[in-house]
């Protein structure tokens, strides 16, 4: 496929990562412990799955990781909207990141829809038995 390495949306998710693990650190004790934990597994999960389905060597797994991403990229938006509706954190930095996570996010739909374009028709019908996410 390609390296993670060179994909800006990786990237990105790393940055991500990095601005949860700093944002989270001024939480109070309780939810340090647990907020802090959601966030930070569903940030990481972004930007590992986006490597994990890159080192694949078929386009449909890397879609089914891409997808993966994106579903951790929607389950950290919701816990971050959750944060900002009961105040918990910088109001400024919850923003930023809620900001982050939807450029993210539309940088996969894109990838997704990018990579959907180059698998030949052929190998891209879905049967009767399956969902058209699980085939890819």
């Amino acid at each position: 496929m390609t390296n993670h390495k060179d994909l800006t949306v990786w990237k990105e998710s790393v940055g991500l990562a990095v601005t949860c693990y700093k944002v989270t650190e001024g939480f109070p004790r309780l939810e340090q412990r647990l907020a802090s934990q959601m966030w930070r597994g569903a940030a990481i999960s972004i930007d590992s799955n986006i490597a994990e389905g890159a080192a694949r060597t078929g386009s449909k797994e890397f879609i089914q990781f891409l997808y993966i991403s994106l579903g951790s990229a929607s389950e950290l938006d919701t816990q971050i909207e959750i944060a900002r509706e009961i105040g918990l954190g910088n109001i400024s930095e919850i923003e930023t990141l809620q900001l982050k996570v939807n450029g993210i996010s539309r940088m996969l739909q894109g990838l997704i829809r990018s990579v959907k374009t180059k698998i030949p028709k052929s190998q891209s019908r879905v049967t009767s038995h399956q969902s058209p996410i699980t085939n890819y």
